[in-house]
């Protein structure tokens, strides 16, 4: 197959939130689909849809063979997972994506990153920038799309926002929580992903989307218990809370891992809000136009029970004051130790 005639897209991280939610998107718009998966075995609706290549992405005869033939690929493999450098990994795996799809000439690369400010970033920020730099730079034409916080379920930034105003009807929180954020609805995200595969060949760049709000993470909290049914949250923050500290206050109460919440509260010390909104002028918005951030919530809680874990909240909200008031006396007492130095 000639990748500049084909319609084959390759969605790496396919067993991943985004990744599956994509491949139906692709195939609805009239796209074959190849997934790359390590163990060859993908329990989805849509499997029986797809070519499934076994092979693993730091391999890169195993990227050659799944990238062969493939008009755009979808890179959304990350390895956040709390274990060893993650950004080390993230620079190596980008490298040999991007050199295995120059060598077989693959029409374009569409990353999923993440939206940031100017300046010194998060550890996890820096280093999906350092993966969208590293695709720009291979030669392929890249389109980077760079969203906030995704609204949706399975998502888990949405997760964690959802279980800790769900578990914590009152809480002790880092004053960072009044930051800035341009939440985006996973429809929305979808809908960007599959239109950015046709973008001009001579466009490579990055491109801001976000949904129509831009709120704090408090307000955020605030209208999800709005939209489901709950009181509003009594939220105190506190000036020092270090994310090291947040993420383990995050782990105590949600599900969410510590050790993906870690890089996930390290980016909320920054505002993120959408600087341009260009794509729109190049490929088709999502039908209606971007969707509120309480209509994405209403669509990722539908038919969703209530939280077994509710009733848990005031011993977590409790636990949670704790764990601040540790960190407190943590810090307290380096200061002290280091006066006495």
């Amino acid at each position: 197959m000639d990748p500049h005639t084909s319609r084959t897209a390759l969605v790496t991280g396919a067993s991943g939130y985004v990744g599956g939610l994509l491949v139906p998107r692709l195939l609805e718009a009239g796209r074959a689909v190849r997934v790359l998966t390590r163990s060859g075995a993908l329990r989805a609706p849509w499997v029986d849809d797809v070519e499934v290549v076994r092979g693993d992405a730091n391999d890169e005869d195993d990227l050659r063979r799944a990238l062969r033939g493939v008009d755009v690929a979808y890179y959304l493999i990350h390895s956040m997972d709390g274990g060893g450098s993650f950004a080390a990994r993230d620079r190596a795996l980008a490298e040999g994506f991007g050199r295995a799809a120059s060598q077989e000439s693959v029409g374009r690369i569409v990353y999923l990153s993440g939206l940031h400010p100017d300046g010194e970033l998060s550890e996890h920020l820096a280093s999906r920038v350092e993966v969208g730099q590293i695709l720009l730079d291979s030669g392929v034409p890249t389109a980077v799309l760079q969203a906030a916080t995704v609204i949706g379920r399975g998502s888990a930034s949405f997760e964690m926002l959802r279980y800790l105003t769900t578990r914590l009807p009152a809480m002790v929180a880092p004053r960072w929580l009044g930051n800035r954020i341009q939440p985006a609805g996973i429809d929305d995200v979808l809908h960007w992903l599959v239109a950015a595969a046709d973008l001009p060949p001579e466009v490579s760049r990055t491109f801001d989307i976000g949904g129509p709000d831009v709120m704090t993470y408090a307000e955020m909290m605030q209208v999800f218990a709005e939209e489901t049914g709950q009181r509003r949250r009594v939220i105190v923050t506190l000036p020092v809370m270090t994310p090291w500290l947040a993420s383990h206050w995050v782990g105590l109460v949600t599900p969410v891992d510590a050790g993906v919440a870690k890089p996930l509260v390290g980016s909320l010390v920054h505002e993120v809000v959408c600087r341009e909104s260009d794509l729109g002028t190049l490929v088709e918005g999502p039908p209606g136009g971007p969707t509120p951030y309480r209509e994405a919530v209403r669509r990722a809680m539908h038919g969703v029970p209530a939280d077994p874990a509710h009733a848990l909240g005031r011993a977590g909200a409790v636990a949670a004051g704790l764990a601040a008031a540790g960190g407190l006396a943590a810090l307290s007492s380096r200061r002290n130790g280091r006066r006495r130095g």
